[in-house]
């Protein structure tokens, strides 16, 4: 797998909130969750409950959409991804794995019963206007 430049690598485990996009019916829906990033498989892990209105959605149409993004007042130092990715359960092969990824950057977390997803990166596209303005950084996961 080809990896995504480091400027977007560093930029994802930088930052931990996340907001995501559902569609259902023609019908747009966008939460925000905590995420911790899974860097050897371009993935981000979240938690969340079954009578969530993402959830629910994401069940129904695993294709997301998402953006992380630094809140700045400043133009030139706008950064932010957008990126498109597929969301699942965790398979009991990598549970504990994902599980100890997750309360490494939350531990208050086992402390809730929640559901954790994997949220499996497909395209980003990165704005970073330090590097000129309205510069852009494209990665897509290899098709094949």
């Amino acid at each position: 797998m080809i990896f995504p430049d480091k400027r977007i690598i560093k930029f994802i485990k930088k930052h931990h909130v996340l907001t995501l996009a559902t569609c259902i019916n023609n019908q747009n829906w966008c939460s925000n969750c905590f995420y911790a990033f899974l860097e050897d498989d371009l993935s981000l892990l979240l938690t969340s409950d079954y009578d969530t209105r993402h959830v629910k959605e994401f069940l129904r149409n695993p294709e997301v959409s998402g953006s992380i993004v630094l809140e700045t007042m400043i133009i030139g130092k706008i950064r932010g991804i957008q990126f498109t990715g597929i969301i699942e359960t965790v398979g009991e092969d990598i549970l504990a794995k994902t599980r100890s990824v997750y309360l490494k950057r939350f531990p208050y977390a086992a402390l809730m019963e929640t559901n954790l997803w994997i949220l499996k990166i497909n395209y980003i596209k990165m704005t970073d206007n330090r590097l000129g303005f309205g510069k852009k950084l494209i990665w897509e996961r290899d098709k094949s």
